[in-house]
Formats: structure tokens, sequence, C-alpha cells
């Protein structure tokens, strides 16, 4: 328990520190960060006896960060331009050719795989790192108030499921996880999103709720994905570089769903809401 709240409390000093620190310290630790992810999730896959290509998958994961990164403009949705998508495609193509170099036994579970580690890592953080940027220039309100909610909605959840939790959310993947601990999450970070508020202005009360909601909402289903992973290839933990709380992806499942999401909907409030 000792070695778990020091990991804990190392974690969160760094996690602030990654959005506090500035904008060259965020992008650099954000493209690292879903590197190491990238990794992990290619660590994983192998123990199932799923021959991966991973540095086709990391250079091209990279690719796709710079890319999404460096193509950013208010007047539209940059990451989901038909330009990333383009360089999304040609990863698929280079593993596909790299693939026929091999001798595999199952050549097209091994590009599945291949390319699920880039979405499944790569695409989420860069999603998060578009949040940063999402009204023009660098701006770690949003950034630190995702960390905040989603950290928010995993102690709640906990807390209150722990507590209260009888009725099971989805037992064929996360068997602890009940309705009782998921609402107790959405109304604690609802709490906090309010408190956001203010500190914050950059939007207003009820989208900084509905920003908790969402993360709320969709960072469960990304812990379920998670679970669901994990249980699909026969593995408890997704690794052990963080003593006490298990692998990287153990730790930003709430990310992979909830960061396009949040995105998307902080990118149309400044798009079509006027918020003056």
């Amino acid at each position: 328990m000792k070695l778990r709240a020091i990991t804990g409390l190392f974690f969160i000093i760094v996690m602030l520190g990654s959005v506090l620190l500035g904008h060259l310290v965020f992008e650099i630790f954000y493209l690292a960060l879903s590197a190491f992810c990238l990794m992990e999730f290619h660590s994983n896959v192998k123990k199932s006896g799923i021959k991966l290509d991973f540095t086709t998958a990391q250079l091209g994961g990279m690719l796709v960060y710079f890319q999404y990164t460096k193509h950013r403009a208010f007047n539209d949705y940059p990451i989901l331009s038909d330009s990333a998508f383009s360089y999304l495609f040609l990863i698929f193509i280079l593993i596909l050719i790299v693939e026929l170099f091999k001798k595999n036994e199952k050549p097209f579970t091994n590009v599945a795989y291949t390319l699920l580690g880039v979405f499944f890592t790569i695409v989420p953080f860069t999603f998060f790192h578009e949040i940063a940027y999402v009204n023009g220039s660098y701006n770690f309100h949003f950034p630190l108030a995702f960390l905040l909610m989603l950290w928010a909605n995993d102690t709640g959840a906990y807390l209150v499921g722990s507590k209260f939790g009888r009725t099971k959310l989805f037992e064929r993947h996360s068997p602890k996880k009940t309705w009782e601990g998921f609402i107790g999450g959405v109304l604690i970070t609802a709490g906090v999103a309010y408190i956001i508020n203010y500190y914050y202005k950059d939007i207003s009360l009820s989208q900084w709720i509905i920003m908790g909601v969402l993360i709320s909402c969709f960072g469960t289903i990304g812990d379920l994905i998670e679970s669901m992973f994990k249980r699909s290839i026969n593995i408890k933990d997704s690794g052990g570089i963080l003593p006490g709380h298990g692998g990287l992806l153990d730790r930003f499942d709430g990310l992979l769903i909830a960061a396009p999401i949040v995105y998307i909907y902080l990118h149309s409030i400044f798009k079509f809401v006027d918020l003056h």
C-alpha cells in the first residue's frame, strides 16, 4: 500500500508538470508517452504469440503524431482532416508490404494488431495533445482540467463503488465495476468541474460540467475496452512500470475514448458557439 501511494504521488506530480511547464515539455512528454504505450501494447500482444511489426508501427505512429500536431487550423478539425487519415492509410499499406516479406502463419492477424496498436495508443494521445491547442495557442487549462476530472471519476467510482456498489456495470469485462460506482464517479467529476469553473472561465459552467460527464462516460468505456483487451490475451496488468498500479495502459485507459470525444466537443464549442 505504501509503495502504491508513493507511486501514485510521483505519477500525479509528473502528470501535472507535463501540462504546467509549457508547450515544449507538453509536446515532448506526450510524444514519448505515446511511444512507450505503443511499446507496452506490442509487448503484451507478443505474449499471446502474435508477431507484430513494431518498427513500422512505431515509425508510422510517430509520423501520425507529427502530422496531426503540425497542421492545426481553427476553422476546421485538423486532426480529422483528409490528409490526417491519409497518413493512417499509408501506415496500413506499409504494414501490409512489410508482412509480405515475413513468413508468418497468420499475416492478417499480425497486420490487424499492429494497426490496432497505433489506434490504441498514438491516436488517443494525439487527440489529448490537440486539446491543449483547441482554441489556437497552447492553453494548459483544458488538458489540466481533463486530467483532474479523469482522476476524479476514477477515484469517485472506486470509493462509491467500494462502499455502495451492488449492481454490476459490465461483469463480463470488469467484474468489480458497478452502476453505483459509475454514478458516483459522474457526480464527483461534475463537482470537480464546478470547482474548475471557479478558476478558469474559458467556457461556461454548464460546458465544463458536460465535459466532465463526457469524461466520466467515455473514460469508463475506455477502461472497459482495455479490460477486454487484457482478457483477450490473458493478462492481468498491461505492465509493471508503475509499482502497485500496473502498466501505462492501465493508467491511461480512460483517455482512450474520452480524449477524442472531448476534443471534438471543445472544438465544436469554439467553432459554433459564441461565448461572448
